[in-house]
């Protein structure tokens, strides 16, 4: 194949995997602020509350006892290892994507798989939306040599 069929292919794929949205039903009266900070995922799973996913970053997970804040920062920006992903402010669906892959067996981490391996899908789409919607010291690095 050439590049540029490989480029229409991947092209093809991200649209179809972004363009399927959560068509759940309006959050009642009282989820107004809930579900303002909800965010849908490409990765099929549930909407990802900021608030939940707030809580759980801060949890102790069994197989490490470790949070995700004890390794990558508050609000995912500091992490203790150079090594370790800033994940504040990154896409929501990158990282439920690559915590479904650490839980499945599909991506591998002395750290990351045995933590994520006992996570709900309601707990990463809750940790993707709370860690996505931080503010980010991402940089791009396009051009920088």
């Amino acid at each position: 194949m050439t590049t540029r069929y490989l480029a229409i292919a991947l092209l093809a794929a991200l649209t179809v995997g972004c363009s399927q949205e959560s068509h759940e039903p309006a959050a009642a009266a009282g989820d107004h602020a809930e579900a303002a900070h909800a965010t849908s995922s490409s990765a099929g799973l549930p909407s990802g509350h900021v608030a939940a996913g707030e809580k759980l970053a801060s949890t102790k997970g069994k197989a490490t006892g470790q949070s995700c804040v004890d390794c990558h920062g508050a609000e995912g920006n500091a992490p203790i290892d150079p090594t370790y992903p800033k994940l504040g402010g990154q896409y929501h669906d990158y990282i439920a994507h690559a915590l479904q892959g650490y839980r499945d067996g599909k991506r591998e981490h002395a750290l990351m798989s045995s933590q994520a391996k006992e996570l709900s899908d309601q707990q990463i789409a809750d940790l993707a939306a709370y860690f996505g919607s931080r503010t980010g010291q991402l940089r791009d690095l396009h051009g920088i040599e």
